[in-house]
């Protein structure tokens, strides 16, 4: 465990950066304008994407260059001449934010440790995808941490934290948002903290069972699928907590659909149907679930571009047929 010194320092904090997507670059972009002096960033080798495959450099990488900082791409964390060139930088402290597991021999390397920022509360949503399991749960706070790295993903102890209330207006978009704008700052608020003699640390609290200790998992086709068997409540946090990325979808008997945003219908007048159940009123799609009804208000069939439930009504020339896995 890194011991942190318990009187002010007489010198700034060297400190290497590690990162790859555009979260991870405001974060070192808001870094670099602190009293701290970045030494060095480390980041994922540049990548073919899109439909060109053109060759494209990571957005930390980006911000690096943008800063004349000095920039390591290595492919094995473990290779004799990446720790030998990340040693030459003689950085106090490392920060990670969103990028691969390191080995030990990376982040027990610097003398006070590694710092991790994670964007959940923790011990809550360990795991790849914190901001929109947050919303899939229907939780109402996030939060973001940091913490010492250790050997097991997450489980550091805690440094700081900060919270951040979820509302009904947020999707995943607005709550990356959101959580970016206080974790930027929390990495500041920790270094200078550190660097004052005031940085403590904590063991992680254990989740009781009546809690229950809930995970983020990384995102695939299998967990971003809609189940209509579930609440209404719980189908709309699904659909807004995997917008606008990476998407929640159905099948349907016009292929898998992608749906971007749902409401529910408030009305008496409507029986509870069985779950994927379709039908139209007042030239709006609505799709029963375990409790009640949603209003699909935007979605994305295949092969064409997002539109309303209403214009996808418009255009149908076929029968509505029923959303979710095909009845046997």
């Amino acid at each position: 465990m890194s011991t942190f010194p318990t009187s002010p320092l007489e010198q700034k904090l060297r400190v290497a950066f590690f990162g790859t997507p555009e979260f991870a670059a405001t974060c070192l972009e808001t870094l670099c304008e602190s009293e701290h002096e970045v030494v060095g960033v480390v980041t994922a080798p540049d990548r073919r994407a899109g439909r060109g495959q053109k060759v494209q450099a990571s957005a930390v990488k980006n911000a690096a260059l943008d800063r004349g900082l000095s920039i390591l791409q290595p492919t094995n964390l473990k290779a004799p001449e990446f720790n030998t060139a990340l040693a030459e930088w003689k950085a106090d402290v490392f920060i990670v934010v969103a990028f691969r597991m390191l080995p030990e021999m990376v982040w027990n390397a610097p003398q006070y440790g590694t710092i991790n920022l994670h964007a959940s509360l923790l011990p809550q949503l360990r795991g790849a995808a914190p901001i929109q399991w947050a919303l899939i749960h229907g939780l109402p706070e996030s939060g973001v941490t940091t913490f010492s790295l250790q050997h097991a993903i997450d489980t550091g102890d805690i440094l700081l934290q900060e919270r951040v209330p979820i509302t009904s207006q947020h999707d995943a978009g607005r709550l990356y948002r959101d959580l970016l704008e206080v974790g930027k700052g929390l990495i500041v608020k920790t270094l200078d903290r550190l660097v004052a003699g005031e940085l403590t640390q904590r063991p992680q609290a254990e989740v009781s069972p009546a809690e229950n200790r809930l995970e983020a998992p990384k995102l695939n086709k299998e967990n971003t699928s809609i189940e209509w068997g579930q609440s209404t409540q719980s189908v709309i946090d699904k659909i807004r907590g995997l917008h606008p990325f990476p998407k929640a979808w159905t099948p349907s008997a016009h292929g898998d659909m992608k749906i971007l945003k749902a409401s529910a219908v408030h009305s008496n007048d409507m029986p509870v149907a069985k779950p994927g159940t379709t039908t139209v009123q007042d030239g709006q799609l609505l799709i029963g679930c375990a409790d009640g009804w949603v209003r699909i208000d935007e979605l994305t069939p295949p092969g064409k571009g997002k539109m309303s439930g209403r214009a996808w009504l418009n255009g149908l020339q076929s029968r509505l047929g029923h959303f979710g896995p095909q009845e046997a």
